[in-house]
């Protein structure tokens, strides 16, 4: 997979001021639960920015120099392996933070961050937010807790790997990404879906043809339409329901 360079699209009129301190509300849920005072603080500091689809956040072996909160976009964490194989170990959303290895200690990361669905997110450099962790015990308590829902997350994807078939893990990150989004449609080609499963594009496409079949999804020229979330919900393993009952999100209708 070829690395698209991070092009960032900063919003020209976003502007700081006491009443946006106070009224402004967030979508990244992390984000958002953080004190009022520390928003104040942080707020000054976090730029918007729009990812792309296949754009690359960092690499494995970087040394991360921004932290982000996604809002409309999902970005997706992989293993890489020394033939350019990959296989994805968790999806990020607006109920996650991107790039947390400074808050273990650790200068660089051992995976690829690869935006899955285009949308707006929150950026801020790295060491900005660190300093807040070591010094705001609140704001270090809820990180703490969304690294250990990360983690979570990372020990269902490598047993989900392990013991079920390519369609059950196929409807799994199917429903994680509609979870993180607020449309029906999904833009991910085949190829794409299969540097997610650590699949070949062949067994890929045959699950998301059997999906189709039984009504499930509309799938064409890299776009998936959700057409019955409740029979998606059936058909996954059930480490999708496992990861469900770790996270807040609302469920889509």
């Amino acid at each position: 997979m070829n690395r698209i360079l991070p092009q960032f699209e900063i919003a020209e009129d976003f502007k700081v001021t006491a009443a946006t301190s106070r009224d402004a509300r967030f979508q990244n849920q992390v984000l958002a639960s953080f004190p009022s005072k520390t928003v104040d603080r942080l707020r000054p500091c976090l730029v918007p920015v729009k990812l792309g689809v296949g754009q690359i956040l960092y690499e494995r072996g970087e040394q991360p120099e921004f932290i982000y909160f996604p809002e409309e976009a999902i970005v997706s964490l992989l293993c890489m392996t020394g033939n350019g194989g990959s296989s994805a170990i968790a999806v990020c959303g607006r109920d996650s933070v991107v790039g947390i290895t400074p808050f273990l200690g650790i200068s660089t990361v051992s995976h690829q961050a690869l935006v899955q669905i285009a949308g707006g997110a929150l950026r801020i450099r790295s060491q900005l937010l660190q300093a807040e962790f070591v010094h705001d015990q609140l704001v270090q308590r809820t990180l703490l807790r969304y690294i250990q829902d990360l983690l979570r997350q990372v020990s269902q994807t490598v047993v989900c790997n392990r013991l079920h078939p390519v369609e059950k893990r196929l409807c799994r990150w199917l429903l994680l990404s509609h979870d993180r989004t607020q449309s029906d449609c999904l833009i991910m080609t085949q190829e794409f879906l299969a540097h997610l499963l650590g699949s070949r594009r062949e067994s890929v496409a045959v699950a998301a043809a059997r999906l189709q079949i039984g009504g499930l999804i509309h799938y064409v020229r890299g776009k998936i339409q959700i057409l019955n979330r409740p029979g998606l919900e059936l058909s996954a393993c059930e480490c999708y329901q496992s990861s469900r009952q770790e996270t807040l999100l609302p469920i889509p209708h």
